[in-house]
């Protein structure tokens, strides 16, 4: 195994910077993920450290080895790294044993040694019973791990996913996840998985690099980036946070809709606009006024949805703007009604402009 490491990755498609300096080091073992919406550079960046494009400016190391730069890139065949395609491109007139051994066998391998790195592997995935069908005759979730299989026997330096379960229902994608997660900690190769979903990368990823517009937003653990946002980007697209827009009193306290929040995060300025994020789930509701008025904001209820295990709650607050909570089953207030939200200080995370 071997590290990943991008220096000032960019890459431009005319005056469009699709990739625009991005600098990230995969530790070898670790899985990361590249998480961001439709056209924020993420499949770009899997393919540049794939081989399939030709950097613009930065370098990609992987251990020792320069791999890509303006003046000179590897290609794919010379890079020992494995890539699993949302299509799976499997053979449909192989066998899945065939489909697996295919990379060994054009490694020249001996029948001796792919006879056991196949039986090993096919009992890893659990595909032994499925080993001489072929991929018409296999679920969405068999071709996938069929496919797992095939980049895992060849013993890759780097494993790169890209969005490989966009193309299974919501049942087999979230089986899924957790299957690559296992197969990843038994084998620890270094892995690059690139999805839209952030349920997938907070179950699969060690790491997980938020991109938008070309560049790296901000890159932590799962917890790290749901608990602490660093930008309004990031709060809105992972967790579905609501943003305030209020001043800064303070260091840490912004006035808003005639209240005034207490915050945690990014320090601020008096006097200057500040952005407060707080999860749904964190706003407490209630028809009587708190005792402390700190971080206590009025309200009404504009919409209220019974979500089955949850209330959603739309709520208009003095200013005129408009914030979501959820809620347990068993709050039920109606629309229209007076309430006050209380937003716990701890909760309030002030970002950075």
């Amino acid at each position: 195994m071997a590290s990943v490491e991008l220096r000032g990755l960019t890459k431009r498609f005319g005056a469009l910077a699709v990739v625009d300096n991005v600098s990230l080091r995969i530790d070898h073992g670790q899985l990361v993920c590249l998480l961001g919406p439709s056209g924020c550079g993420k499949t770009t960046t899997l393919r540049l450290i794939a081989g399939f494009l030709e950097p613009s400016d930065g370098e990609i190391h992987v251990g020792e080895r320069l791999v890509s730069s303006k003046a000179r890139t590897l290609p794919p065949e010379q890079r020992s790294m494995s890539m699993i395609f949302q299509s799976y491109a499997l053979w449909p007139h192989m066998t899945v044993t065939e489909n697996i051994v295919y990379g060994l066998r054009l490694r020249k391998m001996d029948r001796d040694t792919i006879a056991k790195k196949l039986a090993k592997i096919l009992a890893t995935t659990k595909l032994e019973a499925l080993a001489q069908r072929y991929p018409g005759e296999l679920s969405g979730g068999q071709q996938q791990r069929v496919a797992l299989a095939r980049a895992l026997i060849v013993e890759p330096e780097t494993l790169l996913l890209d969005e490989p379960l966009s193309n299974l229902d919501a049942n087999l994608r979230e089986e899924m996840r957790f299957e690559i997660r296992r197969l990843h900690d038994e084998y620890r190769y270094t892995t690059v998985y690139v999805t839209h979903d952030q349920s997938e990368a907070m179950t699969t990823a060690d790491l997980i690099a938020v991109m938008n517009g070309g560049r790296i937003d901000q890159l932590g653990t799962p917890e790290d980036i749901y608990a602490r946002p660093e930008s309004e980007f990031v709060a809105r697209f992972i967790g579905a946070s609501n943003v305030i827009n209020g001043t800064a009193l303070d260091g840490n306290h912004v006035s808003y809709a005639g209240a005034t929040l207490q915050t945690v995060g990014a320090p601020l300025t008096a006097g200057q606009s500040a952005v407060v994020a707080i999860r749904q789930h964190d706003i407490e509701l209630s028809t009587q006024a708190p005792v402390s008025p700190a971080n206590a904001v009025k309200a009404v209820v504009t919409r209220q949805v019974y979500l089955g295990a949850a209330r959603d709650y739309m709520l208009e607050v003095a200013d005129g703007t408009t914030l979501r909570a959820t809620t347990p089953t068993e709050i039920n207030i109606a629309k229209g009604s007076d309430v006050w939200l209380t937003l716990p200080p701890e909760r309030c995370r002030a970002l950075a402009r």
